[in-house]
């Protein structure tokens, strides 16, 4: 948070953000006043800084709702094909910001506070951020929902409103303890409750095949209520809708139970129900089979294609019946997109709505389910890949179990047709599992019942052919495609690779008494670059007019400033001390069960920071910032946690290294916080076992930011350096054919530790205790699954990786070359926006065109 500024420093601050017209700040001031009076009732006298974000939130907020309700009129009138976007996870992060950029109304704003005696930064740091995702999925998801709005495309996204987003982390005495993230507290100003919407969901029950149909009865209902959220585009007067759907028990009360004393057991039900959006599930990519969280998945899709079927028949503008009732047409005017298997039970939940309600036949109800769906597959990990028991489907979803025995039974009778005798691969590809507990495959599921299936990246669409989807497109022909790739917001798979590797880096260092140097890491926000002159790039890919676009000290102040800023922000250090800093180096990762949590190989950067201060010591010095979040019931990662914060304790402590290496571990990592980080990075540290990784969710942040890569060819790292070229990255390590040579032959990892001294001594240190000194023992389990039981082959990358972040070292001596790298990343990741990526996923999936042009804002004739 930014330092108070007094009385005196506000009359001689200089808004610089841009000038606003008078009347704009006039009435901005007017409406905050207003809102702070009659919304919040206060008055100056009482009002605290966070009544003060309220009544500007409501003020900005009143700048969308025109824009809202003209939007929604304009796709009525128009009746255009809607894309439906289900996501159980939105990492939305703050909405003010953002809402204020693509408004116009930034300098406004800042104006506005300015006259008004407040601080912008202050105010924006009192918004909570909505946490409803756990990383690279739900940040995607939020991305994409900008971006449609953005393009012009009638777009909604749904999914659910948790109580309790992705939790707050603490380091406690060097372990992670997870608090609640209670980001409800003070209200949300930006939703808006739509009860008149409000859905029943059914779960439990039994099935009744009649002469009339299928029926689906004595079930449990919940009701779904929707609470809408507004998405702005960047400056085009279109504002689409994100519908959260949050859980509530139905409003019969049996007077009767109550009489008889069974008030409590009664109030229990109750909360049962609405435990169904309570929390968040903590990890995004490991699948356990929970009740809860298959009751999640089809509470969010059983409501949205209520909605979905509403909207649908109702599409008239002016018009409250339905007027659409012949559901053939259904794949024309609507687009759903399963991000992941989350929500794949839009699949069996349409047919049984088509088939049960609306009474089509199986073929003809198959056929629009087919062409209405797509799926974007995350991650091929088995571990991360939903596989749901038959006995809880029969319990929780009866009916919706037979559909998928169905779906299994038509799927496999086309395959042995087309392959007869071929019971291997029928087995492959049954959506049914056997073995000691029968499951069914969600991921088949998602496949067999979509028109198109795209991975986040080309690699990972390759790799879902090469493995699991080879033999579904060959039979279905459906669309695997490999160009539709995620840009920049994007899961990392390998997170204990890279920290472990981290890890052995900073022993490595440590050994060698603090010798080298090495870089910072960073994750950035998204950032659209529209490059209208193609002949810009291509001079800078010519090795043209590098010079004039960027002088290597202007970016080196530029960096300086940055990073002043974001220390005193982060680390609250004395400024004095900051000026000693010279050499920073910062990790960025989240964990999750099926990320490589144990050794820095995915390091998310690495970024060496110089500023050209004259200290008094004149030492150089390499700070480690951390921030690493492991989910709650993953013991590995909580022990990678453990094993950086006790080499900090040792590193930081030792009177024989000082203040030339330090290792800081930065609680809490979201959003927010990577925003702060993001500008200031050097260097991305992007690195999986080759084959393995899905894309990556901060690479193409940084690079967009002016960090260069260092990492393996995996993930969108292969996509990068075509784009940049690959001598503008730092590439090292096995590649895909090395890998699956390396599992033909054998993978031994004592045979690295023997050979390599350095990687030896670490090892050492870290089983013998160094680290652990009341806890000799504490490593020891980590020790040995790095070398008996490592499927990621960490120390087969450790040689190379070092040798790699010595060539780091040295070309960042020249800051001229390594500016004309960065301005070769810069101009190279033009192809990874979300506009773009969603530009394609319209053309080449939904069947609509996308638009820059503007409507009419509310203030304009019509």
């Amino acid at each position: 948070m930014a330092k108070p500024l007094t009385d005196q420093d506000r009359r001689k601050q200089i808004s610089v953000r841009g000038l606003a017209g008078v009347e704009n700040v006039s009435d901005l001031k007017t409406n905050f006043n207003r809102h702070l009076h009659f919304t919040l009732v206060k008055d100056r006298n009482v009002a605290t800084k966070r009544d003060y974000y309220f009544a500007l939130a409501n003020t900005v907020r009143d700048h969308l709702v025109g824009r809202w309700i003209r939007t929604q009129q304009h796709y009525y009138e128009k009746d255009p094909k809607r894309v439906y976007y289900l996501s159980l996870e939105f990492y939305m992060g703050r909405t003010l910001q953002n809402t204020m950029v693509n408004l116009a109304l930034e300098n406004a704003c800042d104006e506005a506070t300015y006259q008004l005696g407040l601080d912008m930064e202050e105010l924006q740091d009192i918004e909570e951020d909505a946490g409803l995702g756990n990383g690279g999925l739900g940040r995607l998801a939020a991305c994409f929902l900008d971006s449609m709005a953005s393009l012009g495309l009638a777009a909604y996204g749904y999914g659910i409103r948790y109580e309790f987003g992705i939790f707050n982390q603490k380091i406690v005495e060097g372990w992670q303890v997870e608090e609640a993230d209670d980001w409800l507290r003070y209200g949300n100003p930006w939703e808006k409750a739509r009860p008149e919407y409000m859905r029943p969901v059914h779960f439990y029950g039994r099935v009744e095949h009649t002469e009339e149909g299928v029926k689906w009865v004595d079930t449990q209902v919940v009701l779904a209520l929707p609470y809408d959220t507004p998405v702005p585009g960047y400056r085009n007067n279109i504002v689409n809708t994100m519908r959260l759907w949050s859980a509530k028990a139905p409003c019969d009360f049996n007077l009767k139970d109550f009489n008889v004393g069974g008030y409590i057991q009664a109030v229990l039900d109750r909360n049962l129900a609405e435990n169904i959006s309570r929390v968040l599930y903590p990890n995004d990519n490991f699948f356990e089979g929970k009740e809860l969280r298959l009751k999640q998945e089809y509470f969010v899709v059983a409501a949205t294609l209520q909605d979905i079927i509403r909207r649908f028949k109702a599409s008239k503008f002016g018009s409250t019946e339905f007027v659409r009732l012949d559901l053939a047409s259904l794949p024309d005017k609507v687009a759903i997109q399963l991000n992941d298997t989350h929500p794949a039970m839009a699949i069996p939940e349409l047919m049984r709505i088509l088939v049960d309600v609306e009474k089509l036949t199986w073929v003809k109800a198959w056929d629009i389910v087919v062409r209405t769906c797509a799926y974007t597959n995350h991650t091929v990990l088995p571990e991360a890949l939903e596989r749901w028991p038959v006995d809880l489907f029969q319990n929780l979803l009866p009916r919706h179990l037979e559909i998928i025995y169905e779906i299994n039974r038509r799927h496999l009778e086309r395959i042995a047709t087309l392959y007869p005798g071929d019971l291997d691969r029928m087995r492959r590809m049954s959506l049914i599992e056997e073995g000691d507990v029968k499951k069914i495959n969600m991921a088949h599921l998602c496949i067999v019942g979509s028109h198109a299936v795209n991975g986040v990246a080309r690699i990972h669409s390759e790799i879902i052919k090469d493995t699991f989807a080879a033999h579904l497109e060959e039979t279905y022909k459906v669309k695997i495609n490999p160009n539709s790739m995620f840009d920049v917001h994007v899961k990392r798979i390998h997170e204990y690779k890279r920290q472990l590797l981290n890890c052995l880096h900073i022993i490595t260092l440590y050994n060698r008494g603090c010798l080298s140097i090495f870089f910072l890491p960073v994750l950035g926000k998204q950032i659209w670059i529209q490059s209208e002159s193609e002949s810009f790039l291509s001079s800078i890919r010519n090795q043209e007019g590098t010079e004039q676009v960027m002088d290597p000290q202007d970016r080196h102040d530029w960096r300086k400033g940055v990073w002043l800023k974001v220390f005193h922000y982060v680390l609250f250090l004395p400024f004095a001390y900051l000026l000693s800093i010279i050499y920073f180096l910062i990790r960025l990762p989240i964990f999750s069960k099926n990320k490589k949590q144990v050794i820095p190989h995915n390091t998310v950067s690495c970024f060496l920071k110089t500023f050209s201060i004259h200290v008094l010591n004149s030492s150089l010095v390499l700070i480690y910032l951390l921030c690493l979040q492991a989910a709650p019931g993953y013991h590995t990662a909580k022990m990678i946690i453990k094993l950086i914060t006790s080499i900090g304790d040792v590193v930081n402590n030792d009177p024989m290294v000082g203040d030339r290496l330090k290792v800081i571990y930065l609680e809490n990592y979201r959003v927010t916080l990577a925003e702060k980080v993001i500008p200031a990075s050097d260097l991305s540290e992007q690195i999986s076992t080759a084959g393995t990784e899905a894309s990556g969710t901060g690479n193409m942040k940084f690079m967009l930011n002016g960090a260069l890569t260092i990492g393996t060819m995996d993930g969108a790292n292969v996509e990068m350096a075509e784009e940049a070229g690959e001598e503008n990255l730092f590439i090292f390590g096995m590649r895909v054919p090395d890998v699956k040579a390396m599992d033909i032959k054998g993978y031994d990892a004592m045979s690295y530790y023997n050979r390599i001294p350095e990687l030896k001594q670490a090892m050492d240190q870290i089983s013998g205790g160094l680290f652990s000194p009341s806890q000799p023992d504490l490593f020891k389990d980590l020790v040995s699954m790095l070398m008996q039981h490592d499927r990621f082959k960490v120390f087969a990358d450790y040689e190379e990786y070092i040798k790699c972040q010595e060539r780091v070292s040295e070309l960042y001596k020249d800051p001229k070359e390594w500016t004309k790298m960065v301005i070769h990343n810069i101009a190279g990741c033009g192809k990874f926006s979300s506009d773009r990526t969603i530009s394609q996923y319209a053309r080449e999936i939904w069947g609509m065109e996308p638009s820059l042009e503007k409507i009419a804002a509310p203030d304009d004739p019509r």
